[in-house]
């Protein structure tokens, strides 16, 4: 685990909880303008939150993982061999 200072935790905290209530906006606009009233849409507001949250939680690392794969299948470790090549 890289160790950090607690000016670098706070300045982390504040760019996560900016991300999330930017999300959380968001989310509460599309619910207005879809048409949802009340506390449907606190509702509404929450479900979408939470769930851009969760498919941003699972596509990061798979991306990461992705493009590692595809640096490690293009690259060689040699310099006699030959990477492979896109058809």
């Amino acid at each position: 685990m890289i160790p950090m200072s607690e000016k670098m935790k706070k300045i982390l905290i504040i760019l996560s909880l900016v991300f999330i209530l930017s999300v959380a906006l968001a989310s509460f606009g599309i619910g207005y303008a879809g048409g949802v009233r009340g506390v449907g849409l606190l509702g509404v507001c929450f479900f979408l939150t939470f769930g851009i949250l969760v498919v941003l939680a699972q596509l990061i690392p798979a991306g990461i993982l992705l493009s590692s794969f595809i640096a490690t299948a293009s690259s060689s470790f040699r310099g006699s061999e030959m990477p492979i090549r896109a058809a």
